[in-house]
């Protein structure tokens, strides 16, 4: 379905002309990655802690509206926001109306589903900024073939859809099955155009975050990747938002291909190094899926910091038992999240909030720690016993303790494993806020099957 724009952003003066030297760096007929660095892209979008917020995908799904939204941030506002929740992040289903069909404008670009959000984004992001919360909106890579089809004209340029991508690589971007979308071609100029467009219209919204899916080369399943190199998209995309005259977190999805880290890093704000948490079952997510987040995280630690962040995907802790989650579990959930300084983007239904999840999930000392923005690493992997470890300023450490065991296991941390100078030092459970006391040469604690620890080790004078 198809209406009139929401909006005419005006594209800024020069625009045509960077877009004709961009292009030089690009081969004929195949897709290249921007050679220059973003300091502007950047400066704009500072990201200097791990956001925090909540997503509508995990509970939610493609169902979404805006009275859906609002019930959502009347509840964040309520309870989570004095805690650092602010991001109200709306994922797929935006823009898809009741019959499954995509929304454009007249020159291509996804608006909302006017059903779903009558008015539009605009007011929806002013009604969230009114309540100091931010709006995010979801978005995939390429050209959908629909607007492909309808050969759309280009915002501001004499440029039409087929002519700004790439017909040879015409083919599924990870979209859903059978949906067809094509590479933009950055060799023309019309497809920095369009980007910029689209970058321009989303920041006239008001909007705070992007999740750009899909982004591909991922892992690898097999010998194939999954979807295509995104990476000059990506690249451009950041290039858009840094000339939209709005700071805009730009977040990348998913199961990242490891090779390409420090790329991420120099153009977006974070990036899922896993698949879905959730478990596409009554629950939210479980047990194996976590424990995925162990698995591969440990490589990708040296590549988080302030203005790029590792992401362990939606923190589903909120619904109790619907969960999928013990209580123990949730609570190694929330600690690994925040000592990995992963954002913390709650998936659960915020109308039907538990009051145990509650105090797991604005457990101040976690939240302190995972917006100091110090991810830790493993002492060891080798046995599910575990101990994660950040070496503070202050000469103490920020020790968790995992048993990701099947049943309750003692685990243990060694002052010298630490580089601690003495025989003894403190140890003051974080969580709990509960000094311990006074141990020589090691601590040691019986954890459940998948429980943990989160502590201060300081040595003592």
């Amino acid at each position: 379905m198809r209406r009139k724009p929401l909006g005419h952003p005006t594209i800024r003066t020069g625009l045509i002309a960077l877009t004709l030297m961009l292009s030089l760096w690009y081969a004929a007929g195949t897709p290249s990655v921007l050679a220059v660095s973003l300091p502007a892209f950047q400066k704009a979008n500072p990201a200097l802690h791990p956001f925090m917020g909540w997503s509508s995908w995990s509970a939610i799904r493609q169902k979404v509206d805006a009275h859906i939204v609002k019930a959502q941030a009347r509840v964040m506002v309520a309870r989570l926001k004095k805690f650092g929740y602010d991001y109200i992040n709306i994922d797929a289903g935006w823009n898809i109306d009741a019959g499954g069909q995509q929304e454009y404008d007249r020159y291509g670009r996804p608006v909302p589903d006017p059903k779903k959000f009558p008015g539009g984004m605009a007011p929806l992001a002013k009604w969230l900024h009114k309540r100091g919360l931010k709006l995010g909106i979801y978005l995939r890579p390429g050209l959908p073939n629909s607007v492909y089809q309808a050969n759309d004209p280009i915002f501001g340029t004499h440029y039409t859809a087929r002519q700004i991508v790439y017909k040879h690589l015409k083919g599924n971007t990870g979209m859903t099955k059978g949906t067809k979308s094509y590479m933009l071609n950055f060799g023309c100029p019309g497809a920095m155009a369009y980007l910029q467009s689209c970058a321009n219209l989303y920041a006239s919204w008001g909007v705070d975050y992007i999740k750009l899916d899909y982004v591909g080369p991922s892992y690898r399943r097999g010998r194939r990747y999954l979807g295509p190199d995104c990476r000059s998209e990506v690249a451009h995309f950041a290039l858009a938002l840094s000339r939209c005259g709005r700071p805009i977190w730009l977040e990348l999805s998913y199961n990242l291909n490891f090779k390409y880290a420090a790329f991420w890093a120099k153009y977006a704000n974070g990036w899922r190094i896993n698949g879905d948490i959730e478990s596409y079952k009554k629950d939210l997510t479980c047990w194996k899926n976590v424990m995925a987040r162990f698995k591969y995280n440990a490589k990708w630690v040296p590549y988080a910091g302030p203005g790029h962040w590792n992401d362990f995907d939606s923190l589903d802790i909120g619904n109790g038992k619907h969960d999928g989650l013990t209580p123990a579990e949730r609570q190694t959930v929330m600690i690994f999240w925040c000592i990995e300084c992963s954002p913390l983007c709650l998936g659960a239904d915020l109308t039907h909030l538990t009051n145990g999840d509650f105090k797991i999930i604005t457990n101040r000392a976690a939240i302190a720690i995972d917006q100091a923005g110090h991810p830790a690493t493993p002492l060891s992997q080798k046995t599910p016993q575990q101990v994660w470890v950040i070496h503070n300023a202050d000469g103490s450490c920020t020790v968790a303790m995992f048993n990701l065991a099947k049943r309750p296991e003692q685990v243990s941390v060694d002052w010298r494993q630490l580089a601690m100078a003495g025989p003894t030092a403190t140890v003051k459970d974080l969580w709990a806020e509960r000094n311990l006391g006074t141990f020589s040469k090691r601590f040691s604690a019986k954890l459940p099957a998948h429980g943990s620890r989160l502590l201060r080790i300081t040595p003592a004078k």
